[in-house]
């Protein structure tokens, strides 16, 4: 029987496991994952939106896979019982110079088909959010809340259902191609494939070289997102999401709102380089994975081009007060009391030799793999749409 392993139990990893048994249910499919659960890392530490596909370029494989993916997921959602709200959300200009990048989001959330999508006043504004403070807004009405965690978890079962094998605690040491097949060697087990696919996330960059034999053409980046949470007592100030209007040169939304399946609000995150790549503590540090970083001449691109960015973001890191200013200008009666730690996550962001921080996604095939390098957010909501793109790619060759 021909057999494909999946290396990364996260939500790509077990969408498209899910999607190439839906489609062959005659192939073996087994997920390898080295916790002790699924969906740890990017999947459990998530913000929990719901994307509409506002921000990407129109044809993009963000853009593409996020507008699928979004109906795909609701539909699962839908069928599996699993709780979900479409919220919307406000996207705010607090500048007068922002007014024109709005307007920009406005129109290539149109082009994306985003249906109600629109301008609203700043009266209109204060009907969704009463204590946002803005110069001019749009409504994004596709926009929702879910756990991605259960999501995740829902996919595994049912990818084991349908006869999907899933191994937790087995870390992928080492990769080598022996008779046409790749040996998988994990800290306890050999597994033999036709096929690998490589969802490894954080570390899909080292497991790629492994696969291949050959060095890869990007470096994950370690970026983590700090996030407060409002005191139960303030959640009030926010009824749904609020966002402002990102930098288009810096690959991160910046701070905002957002009300979260599971309760309570979130306020966040910011976007600091992580001294490890699972550094979710500012005090987690790797000094291999740290100087491996700071050597990639495409990081040392990126940070000449952002310095100023990356120490606003790092001052906000160790100043709750500089955080508050930053949330203050969405909401201007907050108040750094009003504030209570709440976690971080740890973005892989996928970095060109050339200091491109890759902005779409990005799968590349070679002969006995299939690696996705890059796969920040949307990812989790375009999980089932880029699980068929690769399940796709996959079954070409059987």
């Amino acid at each position: 029987m021909q057999h494909i392993i999946i290396i990364g139990g996260g939500i790509v990893g077990l969408a498209t496991g899910l999607k190439i048994l839906e489609r062959n249910p005659a192939l073996k499919v087994t997920v390898l994952e080295k916790e002790q659960e699924l969906a740890k890392h990017q999947t459990g530490n998530n913000s929990g939106v719901i994307h509409s596909g506002l921000y990407y370029k129109p044809g993009s494989l963000k853009a593409t896979n996020c507008i699928q993916g979004y109906h795909d997921l609701i539909n699962f959602c839908q069928t599996e019982e699993i709780p979900f709200e479409l919220t919307g959300k406000v996207v705010v200009a607090t500048r007068t110079e922002q007014v024109p990048l709005l307007n920009n989001l406005l129109k290539r959330g149109i082009e994306n088909g985003l249906e109600g999508t629109r301008e609203i006043s700043l009266t209109e504004l204060r009907e969704y959010e009463p204590h946002c403070a803005g110069v001019a807004a749009i409504f994004v009405p596709q926009t929702g809340i879910v756990d991605y965690k259960k999501v995740a978890e829902t996919y595994g079962k049912k990818f084991q259902e349908k006869g999907g094998t899933i191994h937790l605690g087995q870390k992928v040491n080492k990769a080598k191609t022996v008779n046409g097949k790749v040996e998988v060697i994990t800290s306890n087990n050999v597994f033999a494939a036709d096929l690998v696919i490589n969802c490894a996330g954080l570390y899909s960059d080292k497991i790629a070289e492994m696969i291949t034999g050959e060095k890869s053409t990007v470096k994950i980046i370690p970026f983590r997102g700090e996030y407060y949470k409002l005191k139960k007592e303030k959640e009030y100030l926010v009824k749904n999401l609020i966002y402002p209007v990102p930098d288009p040169n810096f690959p991160f939304l910046g701070v905002h709102f957002t009300r979260m399946m599971k309760g309570g609000v979130e306020a966040g995150p910011n976007a600091v380089l992580a001294f490890k790549r699972e550094g979710y503590k500012r005090t987690d540090v790797n000094l291999s994975e740290l100087a491996e970083s700071l050597a990639w001449p495409g990081f040392q691109k990126v940070a000449c081009k952002y310095w100023k960015t990356g120490m606003g973001e790092m001052y906000r890191s160790f100043s709750k007060a500089a955080f508050t200013k930053a949330l203050q200008e969405l909401i201007p009666e907050l108040t750094e009391d009003d504030l209570v730690d709440g976690g971080a996550g740890v973005r892989a962001q996928a970095c060109d030799r050339d200091g491109g921080l890759v902005d779409d996604f990005s799968i590349k095939e070679s002969t006995h793999s299939i690696n996705v390098l890059n796969a920040p957010s949307p990812a989790a909501t375009s999980s089932l749409s880029i699980g068929n793109t690769i399940a796709e790619m996959a079954l070409k060759r059987f």
